[in-house]
């Protein structure tokens, strides 16, 4: 008899923990955090069941240290935060992306700055994914608005972290984080399971940044290759470089390798667009609202249309561009005061931006978005 999927009401965080586990995650090491709390309480109950280790950490520095050390193990390795948390783990962030160590980091947004509001959504924390940790580095962030998106996404946030080595963001609100809604779960093998491509050289000629790849194989500590991590510029064999051509053309290869494979990363979902001439752009839980908000505009007679980034870095220009052509106007929901409505800005040719900004701890309803549609009719 043929095994079924099982369908579940779960909430959002238990989705991205069930996610995880799916994509074949091994290792969780993080620190409580309210809205994200629920991924380390139901990790710490079912990685062990499955062979994985779990362990809360001091602190968030700590959390993203051990990700780092468990990857390089071997094992496929998460850790779960909000925006506090997330500011601490800038600085670990920005090594994993110099070393090229997948791993994924989960931020529930809420809202801030410092402690701001624990318990209360928000989208502030968009731009500091892109540009928390410093210096030029490769950035790929997933942001799902539904439950069963989240464990999709996750799946994918692990499989974009081991094609490309590099840490992958999943970021989401505390709404959607919290939020029950029916999750179908795939069997074993449904979803697509991506894992690190390993060395198969001798071990003496492994080069753990071999420049012949785009993305070389990464060999994991304790199986018999020897080689060296460090945050500093280094050449193909680890150990640190002050050559101003390699430190160029690594930095360079580190970008490009997520630059050039834009058309892979970027996922949209489009909703009513092809005669759209009102946009509405909008990610995350604000996207529900939007949805609504663009179906009740087209009852009432106007040609509007929803685009949904499911990647928001690297950001969808060719989608934006694509999305405006026969536009006069894009509106910009957010919970912040004004973050992706710049980037839509500069992608959108010339045509008309509006943002709509909320940062009161509450979320931005349809009435607000449908209210700035209905000022295009």
């Amino acid at each position: 008899m043929a095994e079924k999927r099982s369908k579940k009401l779960v909430q959002g965080n238990e989705a991205c923990s069930e996610g995880a586990l799916y994509a074949g995650c091994r290792f969780y090491a993080g620190y409580p955090i309210t809205p994200s709390t629920e991924v380390a309480e139901i990790l710490s109950a079912r990685l062990p069941n499955v062979g994985g280790k779990f362990i809360q950490m001091e602190d968030e520095i700590a959390s993203i240290s051990a990700v780092i050390g468990a990857s390089l193990a071997g094992l496929k390795s998460l850790t779960a935060t909000s925006g506090p948390g997330f500011s601490l783990k800038q600085e670990g962030i920005g090594y994993a992306c110099m070393a090229e160590v997948p791993c994924v980091i989960v931020n529930v947004m809420r809202g801030g700055p410092s402690t701001g509001y624990p318990t209360g959504p928000s989208q502030s924390d968009v731009m500091q994914a892109k540009w928390g940790t410093h210096g030029d580095h490769p950035v790929i962030a997933v942001t799902p608005a539904y439950v069963q998106e989240i464990f999709s996404e996750t799946v994918r946030a692990f499989n974009l972290a081991e094609r490309y080595r590099t840490p992958v963001l999943i970021l989401y609100d505390e709404i959607v984080g919290h939020m029950r809604e029916p999750v179908t779960f795939p069997l074993p093998g449904e979803l697509e399971v991506i894992d690190r491509v390993k060395p198969t050289c001798p071990l003496e000629e492994y080069l753990p940044y071999d420049t012949e790849y785009e993305i070389a194989p990464l060999a994991a500590f304790g199986e018999g290759y020897r080689f060296h991590v460090t945050g500093l510029n280094h050449r193909a064999d680890g150990f640190p470089t002050n050559d101003s051509k390699l430190i160029e053309k690594g930095i360079k290869r580190l970008t490009g390798k997520i630059e050039n494979h834009r058309e892979d990363i970027w996922k949209n979902e489009e909703y009513l667009l092809d005669d759209a001439d009102i946009v509405v752009f909008a990610f995350g839980s604000t996207a529900r609202s939007a949805r609504y908000s663009v179906r009740k505009a087209r009852e009432n007679g106007l040609k509007a249309g929803l685009l949904r980034p499911l990647t928001l870095w690297p950001f969808p220009e060719k989608a934006v561009r694509d999305a405006v052509v026969r536009a006069k106007a894009v509106i910009v929901p957010e919970m912040n005061l004004g973050q992706i409505v710049h980037e839509v800005e500069r992608c959108a040719c010339g045509v008309k931006v509006e943002g709509i900004f909320r940062v009161d701890g509450e979320p931005i309803n349809p009435r607000q978005i449908l209210d700035v549609i209905e000022k295009y009719r």
